[in-house]
């Protein structure tokens, strides 16, 4: 081991820059991936029963943060220009998107509510209730 000594110059790490030129095409980049993650969310919970929502929630949180870093400096306006067709895209598959949750939300509901009637329904014993009337407290 080697003792420090007054001549011995401090070793600095090196300071690594991204070129400006590089963030359009990284924003690019996201903006794809976040298309990607939205459209396999929408066909996942059209056809596939055991569909992770949570775990394509999570990839869409990671999407979202690095957006979020990539516009970071950019004007709205030079974002927008540069990358309108893809924005516009976005746009299209999120508008699908939300169309498959709320027809999942919907599905989801509609078997609660079912299943919340049937409980009610196991757990009567015959008698009539205040909410048999509309008379629930």
């Amino acid at each position: 081991m080697t003792e420090y000594t007054a001549e011995v110059p401090a070793i600095r790490p090196m300071a690594v820059e991204t070129p400006p030129a590089a963030r359009p095409a990284s924003l690019s980049i996201i903006i794809g991936r976040i298309e990607e993650a939205v459209e396999a969310e929408t066909h996942g919970l059209k056809n596939d029963r055991g569909f992770d929502l949570q775990s394509s929630n999570a990839r869409k949180s990671r999407h979202l943060y690095e957006l979020t870093r990539a516009m970071k400096g950019m004007g709205e306006s030079d974002m927008i220009a540069e990358h309108r067709d893809g924005l516009q895209r976005l746009r299209e598959t999120l508008a699908r998107n939300e169309s498959a949750i709320r027809a999942h939300l919907n599905a989801v509901n509609e078997v609660a509510t079912l299943m919340r009637d049937a409980i009610r329904h196991a757990e009567a014993d015959g008698t009539y209730s205040a909410g048999e009337f509309g008379w629930s407290t």
